[in-house]
């Protein structure tokens, strides 16, 4: 059965459009940053393998260590996985989430020739997906209802991801507010060195002419 299910999610990851994979070496950890606003379930799907002239290589005693750390770089999530996993988060605050990876068997540095592969899918606001079963359902009216529900939450999804883009917005235009003032600023402050500059080299000129009697 465990068998079955690695297939299954092997294969899902390797149609999946938004899908990616990298390379990982020996107790090497690697992190994605993905933007995530504020009360957002975010879920990732992942599969561990290795990888010897462009082939898998089926070999045990694979396994993964996952952290999700938040904007404040503070560990939301620490769990240790297999070879294949899902891990779900909520994010409290919105801005940069780091997600990182890191293998947590060293079995493979036996496989200097090989590599270590991670297929990675990661699905940010999607709490609920159409069941098949549902749609075959009977019960018309709860199938429906269990769409109506979905779109109800992409909804929501979609209302805080412009909520953070127009709080990025506002972020941006106060930093851009922020250097343009202290560009003219500095303007002002040379334009005034300058001036005074000249004014004391011309003095210093009268007074140099004077002294000489030229004038």
């Amino acid at each position: 059965m465990r068998v079955l299910t690695a297939i299954l999610l092997k294969v899902c990851l390797l149609t999946w459009a938004t899908a990616m994979y990298f390379d990982l070496g020996e107790q090497e950890e690697k992190c994605i940053i993905e933007e995530i606003p504020d009360d957002t379930l975010v879920t990732g799907y992942f599969l561990l393998e290795y990888w010897d002239q462009n082939k898998p290589h089926n070999t045990p005693h694979l396994g993964m260590t996952v952290t999700i750390r938040d904007p404040n770089h503070e560990v939301q999530l620490l769990k240790r996985y297999g070879k294949y996993g899902k891990f779900t988060f909520t994010s409290h605050a919105p801005g940069q989430h780091f997600l990182c990876m890191q293998t947590n068997s060293t079995k493979f540095s036996v496989f200097a020739a090989e590599r270590l592969r991670v297929h990675l899918d990661v699905q940010v606001g999607q709490q609920h997906s159409i069941d098949p079963s549902e749609e075959k359902a009977k019960d018309t009216m709860k199938t429906m209802e269990y769409s109506v529900q979905h779109l109800i939450d992409q909804m929501k999804y979609i209302s805080r991801q412009q909520d953070y883009q127009r709080e990025r917005e506002e972020t941006f235009r106060e930093i851009s507010e922020q250097t343009n003032w202290s560009v003219l600023c500095w303007a002002f402050v040379q334009t005034s060195i300058l001036l005074l500059v000249g004014v004391w080299q011309m003095k210093r000129l009268k007074d140099f002419l004077i002294e000489k009697k030229l004038v």
